[in-house]
């Protein structure tokens, strides 16, 4: 996202490029569960002068994400939203369990309602954050960072893209598939070339790998070499034709499938599981690259990685050099909670939760969102 923050009489103005899209039914309550709206009803017409404070948290060791979003969210929705006290954590900081990372403050009916929707705001994108973050961590356990690539556009609904693309970029991925997940944060999509437009060169790597250089000059040649099953002869393939201006090869084998190598290696089976991108084909593909005189040429591995998967190949050395992921960063594991805790002053909380201030949050100005 495009942000600048300035310090205005010791509080944050947060100023976005305006790309938060947001339903105008929100204001509505369209959004909202139904309770919160007859909650806001009543306060108008029973305790109309109410002033509560509601702070939020969750109960893991993550990194934050949403914190301009939701702020946003009040700030075009809310009743009178200058009226507002905010104080704010911001999107990249590390949090801790029950760490307060947001609490807002004025009368229940003017921004209560809005509970649930900053509650999934944070929730997301801060679960979208730390998961790309625990990837890139496992990517440089070796030692050294390896580039993480978020390709999870086919793994959720394309309304989700820009801001999981954005907590992607705030957990420490630094491409992304598609341009809508680089809207927030102001640069493009990137990405070679498919299986499908192989199919179309009916298998021929190189032909393909030729079409695609000769229509994007521009681009760095990283040619997808697993479409036969062949990882190993397609890359020499490809790197004999083009040389130097090849930058890279992206495998992609099925999980379900076994590459042609082993077929023709009997004796290496038995040892391993030979299925899919795995870290013997991986060696053997470097090896041969080697060998031919093409250590120039970079290894990208996609289909299937998760932390779990890349921290193995990193702890067995596999010559990756950038790894591709997608579905396994959009589990949702953290949860936030908004809980009312002060009221008129005072401490009023349901048992087992309090008023927890923190030193860190920052307050927020108001600034007008444009719809």
């Amino acid at each position: 996202m495009k942000e600048i923050e300035q310090k205005l009489n010791g509080k944050i103005k947060r100023l976005t490029n305006k790309t938060f899209k947001f339903d105008e039914r929100i204001g509505e309550g369209w959004f909202s569960a139904v309770y919160f709206l007859k909650t806001k009803e009543m306060a108008e017409k029973k305790l109309p002068h109410n002033h509560v404070t509601m702070q939020f948290f969750q109960k893991e060791n993550a990194v934050l994400c949403g914190t301009d979003e939701a702020i946003a969210l009040l700030h075009t929705f809310a009743e009178d939203p200058e009226k507002l006290e905010v104080n704010s954590l911001k999107d990249g900081d590390k949090i801790s369990p029950y760490e307060t990372v947001l609490t807002v403050s004025g009368p229940y009916q003017h921004f209560g309602f809005l509970e649930g929707i900053i509650d999934g705001i944070l929730a997301r994108r801060t679960s979208v954050a730390t998961n790309v973050y625990n990837v890139v961590k496992a990517a440089r356990s070796s030692g050294k960072q390896k580039p993480v690539i978020f390709m999870g556009d086919r793994d959720d609904h394309f309304t989700q893209q820009a801001g999981d693309g954005y907590a992607a970029f705030i957990g420490g991925s630094t491409a992304q598939a598609t341009h809508a997940m680089n809207e927030w944060w102001g640069k493009e999509g990137m990405g070679t070339m498919p299986h499908a437009m192989i199919q179309m060169f009916r298998g021929d790597v190189v032909a393909a790998s030729r079409a695609y250089h000769e229509m994007f000059p521009e681009d760095e040649l990283v040619a997808l070499v697993d479409y036969n099953n062949d990882v190993i002869t397609d890359s020499l393939k490809v790197a004999r034709e083009f040389g130097t201006e090849l930058k890279g090869v992206r495998i992609d084998t099925s999980r379900t499938l076994v590459d042609k190598y082993f077929l023709r290696n009997h004796h290496l089976m038995g040892t391993f599981d030979p299925r899919g991108v795995n870290p013997e084909l991986i060696f053997a593909l470097r090896k041969a690259l080697d060998e031919d005189g093409y250590s120039h040429v970079k290894i990208v591995v996609t289909g299937g990685f998760t932390e779990q998967r890349i921290e193995h190949f990193e702890k067995l050395g596999v010559p990756v050099d950038m790894y591709g992921v997608g579905r396994s960063l959009l589990k949702l594991n953290i949860g936030f909670t908004g809980d009312n805790v002060l009221l008129n002053g005072t401490p009023e909380a349901k048992e087992g939760r309090r008023y927890r201030p923190n030193a860190r949050l920052e307050p927020v100005e108001y600034y007008k969102q444009e719809r």
